[in-house]
Formats: structure tokens, sequence, C-alpha cells
């Protein structure tokens, strides 16, 4: 597994067997971030949308999706993958579109799967289809937090 450091950045081989030996970092000995239940994707809301993502610490890629969506569920396991690998440096939030209009229209989602990118609240960018997964990983580490 690669764990990507939360401090300096880089990234670090981790054989599975040893996540709970609580790893440290081999650039810089930062404690490196690997409890993938703390790291799961949020389900946000009309609601909940502006303390889940716009007034978040953290960056944030929001899957605005539907239940009836075949790539939108073919979808979904990967951004479980993606949270539980970047969950310190990035939050994974999903929003079903059918149950959050206001969301999805203030932000234009037009089609699904569509995933806004936000940093330090602002959307910085927005990918449209189901993507290579290698495709969304290049955009989400783009948005990640590394100090």
């Amino acid at each position: 597994m690669i764990i990507r450091c939360l401090s300096c950045g880089t990234k670090n081989r981790m054989p599975e067997n040893r996540l709970n030996a609580h790893p440290l970092c081999g650039r810089c000995g930062a404690p490196l971030v690997v409890d993938s239940s703390l790291h799961a994707p949020v389900e946000v809301t009309d609601s909940t949308f502006l303390g889940e993502v716009l007034t978040s610490s953290r960056s944030v890629l929001v899957d605005c999706w539907a239940p009836w969506c075949n790539p939108c569920r073919t979808l979904a396991p990967i951004l479980e993958e993606f949270a539980a690998k970047y969950g310190g440096g990035v939050k994974i939030a999903k929003m079903n579109v059918d149950e959050n209009p206001l969301t999805a229209q203030q932000f234009e989602v037009r089609n699904i799967p569509t995933m806004l990118l936000f940093r330090k609240g602002k959307l910085v960018n927005t990918l449209v289809g189901l993507l290579p997964k290698e495709e969304i990983e290049r955009h989400l580490l783009s948005i990640m937090e590394t100090s």
C-alpha cells in the first residue's frame, strides 16, 4: 500500500501487515495516517453541505450521484478506496442529487457522476463522467493539502 505523508507529501510504501505498527514517513519521520475506518466517504445533504464541504479544514471531493446510475455505482468503490488511502489529507463526500437538488443546481450538476473538487472552500475543478481511476487520483492529489 502507498501512503502519502500529510506533512511533506512523500509517498511511502507500506506492507498491509504493518499498517497497525504506527508507521512513520521515511523522509520526514511524521506519523502516517492509516486508520481507514475513520476515513470513509461522508454523506452530505443540502443542509450539511456548508459545514461538511465549504468550511472544511481539508480539501474535499464531492461525488454527485444517484442510486439508479450504473456509472455512479461503479465509481463508489474507487472513491471508498481513496477515502481510506488519503482520508487524512482530503475528505471524500457523497451527495445524492435526487435528494439534494438545491446544491446540485447551485453547482450546475447536469450529468452524473460529477465530482466537485474543493480546496479551502472554493470549487477548483469539476470532473464529469466515469473517468479512469488514475485520472481521478491525479486530480485528487492536486487538491490535497500536504503541509
